[in-house]
């Protein structure tokens, strides 16, 4: 990979070049170029490995998230946490499972460890208000006042208008 050696054609004596003739210490001079081609070659792997490992990396509880004509909310610098309820009880922080005894203390030794108090809160539709309000309060008490409901788009707008991708 590193360098090499690089003869000039003529004046080495011989057989017009060829490798038999050539004779030790000839017109040799040491290759001060490096071949990129392996390094490109890895960079493109690396590449496509990226491409394909990005969209798995998000958060993936399925829930059934209900509908609304909410517009979505800008972009942060740093990923905001994601909390799951389950149509069957279950809360999640990003992925991990927790009782909802033990929600506040894992809570606030996160707040404590993040720059910013943003929280996406992802509950099922078949999830009840009380609880859904429940688990809010357990984030404000935890240390997260900025919490974000995550809905899906084309649900009702109430103002008379069609929701996006739905006809009579």
């Amino acid at each position: 990979m590193g360098a090499g050696v690089v003869s000039n054609g003529g004046g080495n004596g011989g057989g017009g070049g060829g490798r038999r003739g050539r004779r030790r210490g000839g017109n040799r001079r040491p290759m001060s170029e490096i071949n990129i081609t392996p390094f490109v070659d890895v960079m493109l792997v690396l590449l496509i490995i990226f491409m394909v490992a990005a969209p798995l990396m998000t958060v993936g509880v399925p829930v059934e998230l209900p509908r609304t004509a909410a517009t979505s909310l800008p972009a942060e610098q740093e990923e905001p946490l994601s909390i799951t309820m389950t149509a069957d009880g279950l809360v999640m922080i990003q992925t991990t499972e927790v009782p909802l005894g033990e929600l506040v203390p894992r809570l606030q030794a996160i707040a404590g460890e993040r720059a910013g108090n943003r929280v996406f809160l992802r509950a099922d539709g078949a999830v009840s208000y009380a609880e859904v309000v429940t688990v809010m309060g357990a984030l404000n008490r935890g240390g997260f006042s900025n919490i974000g409901l995550v809905t899906d788009l084309g649900g009702p707008a109430l103002d008379g208008s069609q929701p996006a991708g739905q006809a009579d």
